[in-house]
């Protein structure tokens, strides 16, 4: 059994507002010294699957920067690799990826290069750990020509997803990308296996269809389920999209409950990632941490408590921080709080000053927040004595001068962020 595995990892991420900004949402940081596409690079290698094309588009540098020739996964060796697959000019039959299934579509020759028996397209943009394995072993012994991962859903979030319905013998005979009134809770977590012959037969005639909008879940999905043989493969392990800023919140705080659901400690199965050399934890007389995950390099004279450190953070004598994720070489001065935020790197919190501030939660609707976070931006530096409300989002690159007052209610957004 020969398997390649197609990495998407081109999509915009808008959902996660400033954190994707200057960044592919798969680059964006994860659990302190990880990136989100290390989850999905990681499972590949522990699977055994050594042949990885990794479809870009938006904002790629940094995604390229951090995969570079694949040695923290082992994907430098002979007969294995990684391979970055940008859209390209130049030919009739190229351009920039039109959806999914188009990114497939215009890197067949690279698939077909190596000659698979099975092709494995994944999103670059989930948190999980899981063995493709026993799904390749299903997908052989069914005979099938497409096989989908799935797994059950909260009713009222089945609407954010694929929606599928299977047989007794789990062959798919329905499904609905993001139903309005969900028939099932069975939801696709965008992990398909082809047989490769029939990717190309269906791709080629999706590729010609004007009306399409060349989307696996849209389009080739929904047309494959009369005509082809398509399974469903249930995963029962921990699975989370992390596509909206209180999704990726709410999945770092399931890494520091007790027993978490997702054990970054388990030697069985690493999750590697491109990591730079960085002193030990340095945690002075003083200080207080509980219930974190602090990174290489950091450095924490005050508070620290049911947060998330990138490398490098310094949190200062005097300073708070709660409920929080804070990113790479951030800086949090003497006598700051920050209260539930998402922190990007390179940021200064001027001392005194105070993120999340107040019990007024009015919501952020250029951001579309509405549970109490606030998001800093990369490289923002926020003035001493600040009090900055819950919901709010603070720009990347914004100095003391953007601020408009000292005191920014619940809700209110400081520079410029794109649009979702």
């Amino acid at each position: 059994m020969r398997t390649v595995a197609m990495i998407l990892a081109g999509g915009k991420g808008t959902r996660l507002s400033i954190l994707t900004q200057k960044r592919a949402k798969p680059a964006v940081p994860f659990a302190g010294k990880y990136r989100i596409i290390d989850f999905t690079l990681s499972n590949c290698v522990n699977s055994g699957i050594y042949l990885v094309g990794v479809c870009t588009q938006f904002r790629p540098r940094s995604l390229h920067e951090h995969i570079g020739s694949g040695a923290p996964w082992d994907l430098n060796g002979f007969h294995r690799g990684v391979w970055i697959l940008t859209p390209y000019l130049g030919r009739a039959d190229s351009d920039w990826y039109q959806g999914t299934a188009d990114a497939i579509y215009q890197n067949l020759d690279f698939i077909e290069h190596h000659r698979p028996t099975h092709v494995l397209i994944l999103a670059g943009d989930h948190v999980y750990k899981m063995n493709y394995n026993p799904m390749l072993r299903l997908h052989t012994e069914k005979n099938a020509d497409l096989t989908i991962a799935v797994l059950p859903v909260p009713l009222e979030e089945a609407s954010r997803f694929g929606i599928l319905e299977t047989d007794e013998e789990g062959r798919v005979i329905r499904f609905e990308e993001k139903p309005i009134r969900p028939r099932s809770t069975l939801a696709s977590m965008g992990i398909y296996v082809f047989r490769p012959e029939v990717l190309r037969e269906v791709l080629t005639e999706d590729a010609r269809n004007p009306e399409s909008t060349h989307d696996f879940g849209k389009d080739i999905i929904p047309r494959m389920i009369e005509a082809y043989r398509v399974y469903a493969y249930r995963f029962s392990g921990y699975w989370v999209d992390v596509g909206t800023v209180q999704a990726y919140w709410e999945a770092h705080m399931d890494l520091l409950a007790d027993n978490p659901p997702l054990d970054l400690h388990d030697r069985e199965w690493v999750i590697h990632t491109r990591s730079e050399e960085r002193p030990p934890v340095n945690i002075r007389t003083g200080a207080h941490v509980a219930h974190s995950l602090i990174s290489d390099g950091c450095i924490i004279e005050g508070t620290v408590e049911y947060s998330v450190l990138s490398p490098g953070v310094r949190v200062k004598r005097g300073a708070v921080v709660r409920y929080s994720v804070i990113m790479t070489d951030t800086v949090i001065e003497p006598g700051a709080v920050v209260d539930r935020c998402i922190v990007d790197k390179n940021v200064v919190v001027g001392a005194e000053a105070h993120l999340g501030y107040g019990m007024d939660y009015s919501p952020n609707r250029l951001g579309d927040l509405s549970s109490g976070l606030t998001l800093v931006g990369k490289n923002a530096i926020i003035p001493p004595n600040a009090r900055i409300g819950r919901n709010c989002i603070i720009a990347g690159d914004v100095t003391p001068e953007d601020f408009p007052d000292l005191h920014l209610p619940s809700g209110t957004t400081v520079g410029v962020i794109a649009p979702l």
